[in-house]
């Protein structure tokens, strides 16, 4: 069994080892532990923020912060640096999503400096490292807030629509173990399932119910491959009423069974 509790240390990884070979690590619904910025120097896609999908190409930076439902396709030609800020992600780090788009080579030039003056401190573990690849966490915040500034970030002029797609993602990463329905979320939302669904698809392609049995099904692959949680228990731990609806759903989903997908089949 693998060690499931985060490591919420300070680290920089390559976007492209964040699947691990297995892609719906990334491009399944999820959230993180801990704040996230995303450098991508390669290639294109797209990244759904809060139930807003985007397309991203080379020179984009993306930060997202702790506990914002998020995923993105990494294709084989996309490359670029992970920052994972661990418990170094304090007060300075900017409360909402952002997506840069940095034409500028003097920004990419002193971002990509300061990524890789952070990694070789962390490579190094001498005296000071840590302390040094802090500095430059803070340097990186620095730039962020800069950018922003000047270029504006496109997650700030939010139509109603991305408004309320941004609160039903918030809301569903709090209760999406608890079984509930769209239903229930748009009553908490003070709004109907059918305008709900409207404002999903406009902002993500996407309906409600689809972006939350993702979220759904995400959590059960990742503790399917990490615990040994018999499936039943797995199954009622992210809402479903019973272990054959978690089969159906799973298998809708994914085109295989919890147990096949948990032995590698």
């Amino acid at each position: 069994m693998r060690d499931t509790s985060p490591n919420l240390s300070l680290r920089l990884t390559a976007i492209p080892r964040l699947s691990g070979g297995e892609r719906w690590r990334v491009e399944g619904m999820r959230s993180l532990e801990e704040p996230c910025f995303l450098w991508f120097t390669k290639g294109q896609g797209r990244i759904t923020i809060s139930g807003q999908t985007r397309g991203y190409t080379a020179h984009n930076g993306i930060f997202i912060p702790k506990g914002v439902m998020h995923s993105f396709e990494v294709g084989a030609q996309v490359f670029g640096t992970a920052v994972f800020f661990g418990e170094d992600g304090g007060d300075f780090l900017p409360k909402k999503p952002i997506h840069l788009r940095i034409r500028d080579v003097q920004a990419q030039q002193e971002l990509n400096a300061t990524l890789d003056a952070m990694q070789r401190e962390l490579d190094a573990a001498q005296a000071g490292s840590l302390r040094a690849a802090r500095a430059y966490l803070a340097l990186l915040s620095v730039w962020i807030e800069r950018q922003c500034l000047r270029l504006g970030d496109e997650g700030q002029n939010q139509s109603a629509a991305r408004n309320l797609v941004a609160s039903f993602t918030a809301l569903m990463e709090q209760k999406f173990r608890s079984g509930v329905g769209v239903g229930d979320l748009a009553r908490d939302l003070g709004i109907t399932p059918t305008h709900l669904t409207r404002c999903c698809r406009q902002t993500s392609g996407r309906s409600a119910i689809d972006l939350l049995q993702d979220r759904r099904i995400f959590e059960a692959r990742k503790l399917l491959t990490e615990t040994k949680t018999p499936i039943n228990v797995i199954g009622a731990s992210i809402g479903f009423t019973s272990a054959a609806y978690f089969t159906r759903a799973f298998q809708n989903r994914t085109g295989t069974t919890p147990r096949a997908f948990r032995q590698g089949g």
